[in-house]
């Protein structure tokens, strides 16, 4: 049953089926980090998704699992599916990687995310795909110390078009296996075309504020939603949205 239907469940419907289940799936962003050291669990998209779900509808419960672990990549986050995502049986997945995997090989980012997707499929969950938010382009005078040096690289990551290969790349793969796409990190880039985006980041480097984590719900609630035109009035022309 899809989330939209399951929404509009009543007593009978409930007991029968339960509450709906989300499992946010990704790195720090997912897992709620914002400045250096800083992690926030009330700001962070998924929970402002949830409420977003109960405005629509309070009768039905919605949980959110957080299965965001700061730093790691979609590659790395292979083995622990199992008991971290389907372990808690989802109506829901969420696949929010990019970050990090831009360090690494663009191949082994794709091929990991086509086992995420497939896992996802054959399990029998919905799945959406959820770009992350633009790198730093440039470092500013306020970055961390400690931050400084790997600032600089993101900021070329971004600056020379790998970040908009991996982005781009990942989206198409997600398109050709059917899974949805909540495409904010394309947003993004719109916003930069009138926005000093780096300061949009908390830590200046790779975390957006707290602000921007409502353009992250708004989308993925639009794609939840999206045959319902009183969900496309409400969620539209926000401050962060770049439409």
């Amino acid at each position: 049953m899809h989330i939209k239907d399951k929404i509009n469940l009543d007593y009978d419907g409930l007991v029968e089926n339960g509450p709906i289940t989300i499992v946010a799936f990704g790195d720090s962003v997912t897992h709620g980090a914002l400045a250096s050291g800083e992690i926030n669990y009330e700001t962070v998209f998924w929970n402002l998704l949830k409420q977003k779900i109960n405005a629509k509808r309070s009768y039905v419960p919605v949980n959110v699992i957080n299965a965001g672990i700061g730093g790691i990549t979609a590659f790395a986050s292979l083995d622990r599916m199992d008991k971290h995502v389907f372990a808690h049986n989802p109506d829901l997945v969420i696949v929010c990687f990019g970050l990090n995997d831009v360090n690494r090989e663009l191949e082994e980012y794709l091929s990991s995310l086509r086992i995420i997707f497939q896992k996802c499929i054959d399990f029998g969950t919905d799945v959406i795909f959820m770009t992350p938010n633009m790198l730093n382009t440039y470092v500013a005078e306020d970055t961390a110390e400690i931050h400084k040096e790997y600032a600089a690289t993101t900021a070329a990551y971004q600056n020379d078009g790998k970040m908009d290969l991996y982005m781009k790349s990942a989206v198409e793969l997600a398109k050709e296996m059917g899974v949805s796409v909540a495409d904010c990190y394309l947003k993004w880039k719109e916003l930069s075309k009138t926005t000093d985006t780096t300061k949009l980041l908390a830590n200046r480097v790779n975390h957006p504020i707290k602000e921007m984590h409502e353009l992250f719900a708004n989308s993925l609630f639009e794609i939840i939603f999206k045959d319902d035109d009183e969900v496309k009035q409400k969620t539209s022309g926000t401050m962060y949205d770049a439409n």
